[in-house]
């Protein structure tokens, strides 16, 4: 198997199974979990839309997982003044709670995956993932 798609794979993975205890204790599909996340720890993106282009997710997914954080309680719709057609996803105090668990299942996801590596590995790595990213804005600009 190419190394690279092997890696995102055991990544996902790994990340589902750090997540899976908070999952089962709420009930929640980790698709929800992963939109409630997404939306309160990235601001910046507030809508369905928002979720679906950056996260790739498909769009009738993210619908069923976002009315089901609406009937639970944990996010709340609001319309935009001026356009109709979009709704702005807000989580509730009753997500803080979770928000917050979810944020340390995190922590510790990305802490074990760095397990063995030294402060030099790990700046490396950082740097690396920093430059891979400038790379990738030039070539998406197609600038040579």
């Amino acid at each position: 198997m190419n190394p690279s798609l092997e890696f995102s794979q055991k990544f996902m993975v790994g990340y589902n199974a750090a997540c899976k205890p908070l999952c089962q204790e709420l009930k929640l599909p980790q698709t929800a979990l992963d939109i409630l996340l997404f939306l309160v720890n990235n601001p910046e993106y507030k809508t369905a839309s928002d979720i679906v282009e950056v996260r790739k997710l498909k769009a009738n997914l993210v619908s069923v997982n976002v009315d089901r954080l609406v009937q639970e309680g944990y996010l709340r719709r609001e319309a935009v003044a001026g356009d109709r057609r979009k709704t702005l996803l807000i989580g509730t105090e009753k997500a803080r709670s979770v928000v917050e668990r979810g944020r340390e299942v995190q922590n510790r996801f990305l802490e074990r995956l760095l397990d063995h590596t030294d402060e030099a590995q790990r700046a490396a790595f950082f740097a690396t993932l920093e430059t891979m990213s400038k790379n990738l804005d030039a070539i998406i600009e197609g600038e040579d």
